[in-house]
């Protein structure tokens, strides 16, 4: 028994170790990518000039926003007159009330 134990014990040491092992050596890889490999550092000319770009076309988009939010206008409507429900909506109340109990048979 003290055998098994032990040796189950080795074997997910072994198996974890493994697994971080692992881990590691993929972190080191992507960093080395990443270093090497990486976006270099660009103009910084070109690097604002594509900001200025961006910033326009942010700028734009909240404009046109709140001009459509400006010019839409939400509609309230009515409550409609009780004689006005149609029987699935008089259906429907009727369950709810059940379900409430407040109709009793």
């Amino acid at each position: 028994m003290e055998n098994t134990l032990g040796l189950s014990l080795y074997i997910t040491l072994i198996g974890m170790g493994l697994v971080f092992a692992a881990i590691v050596l993929l972190w080191g890889l992507m960093s080395l990518l990443t270093r090497f490999l990486g976006d270099k550092e660009t103009n910084p000319k070109v690097r604002d000039e594509a900001y200025e770009r961006k910033a326009r076309a942010a700028i734009a988009v909240v404009a046109v926003a709140l001009a459509e939010q400006a010019q839409s206008r939400v509609g309230h409507f009515p409550i409609p007159n009780t004689a006005l429900v149609s029987a699935w909506q008089l259906g429907m109340r009727t369950r709810q009330m059940h379900q409430k109990g407040s109709l009793k048979q």
